[in-house]
């Protein structure tokens, strides 16, 4: 199945990247696995969704093993070089991969620019860090997407138990938060072969 996944990056016209594992953390919806593909444009990705070998990928291999998927779309900016574009080099080989979905009020910006300026505090930590506003209408009870590359599962842990990070959790997002689902997972090189 995640070979399959994988491997859509070329068959299909549009996606930059893909980075799927299996997650780690427990999560109150028992979701298992994440996938996180980049496009070059928002057109892109309408198109995916539609796209036959996607679609096929989707019956064949993930149905049959998949009671529940959850989509979360959004638009951000990566700094404008060739490896982090495309995720591609060393540092992007292995690593954790967090994700937040999160469903904030009004004054989401503020937790989220805080967020933002603690990572800017962690360079030796984190690979890529982007956020953006959830435009997926299937998934439209979270407002908000947060996506972070680690370095590695160490990094991840110092990270996520770090009393910076956890203050910021406390005082900018708990007061503001209606629904969060939070997962992690391992990003071990897969796709060795195109199916």
């Amino acid at each position: 199945m995640l070979d399959y996944l994988y491997t859509c990056q070329y068959q299909m016209g549009g996606i930059v990247s893909i980075s799927l594992g299996r997650i780690s953390n427990k999560n109150p919806d028992k979701y298992t696995h994440a996938i996180f593909m980049r496009f070059q444009r928002k057109e892109d990705l309408a198109k995916f969704y539609d796209n036959p070998f996607y679609l096929g990928v989707i019956k064949e291999h993930v149905s049959p093993y998949c009671h529940d998927m959850l989509h979360a779309d959004f638009e951000s900016e990566v700094e404008d070089d060739i490896l982090p574009i495309f995720r591609k080099g060393e540092e992007f080989n292995y690593g954790v991969e967090f994700v937040i979905l999160v469903a904030l009020d009004g004054s989401a910006e503020d937790a989220l620019a805080s967020l933002s300026e603690l990572m800017m505090e962690f360079p030796s930590l984190i690979v890529q860090y982007t956020q953006g506003l959830n435009y997926n209408v299937g998934s439209k009870e979270f407002t908000h997407v947060v996506f972070v590359r680690f370095r590695s599962s160490e990094a991840f842990k110092i990270f996520s138990e770090s009393s910076e990070y956890r203050d910021i959790w406390r005082s900018k997002f708990q007061p503001v938060i209606h629904k969060v689902i939070s997962v992690n997972y391992s990003v071990d090189p897969v796709g060795t072969e195109v199916m």
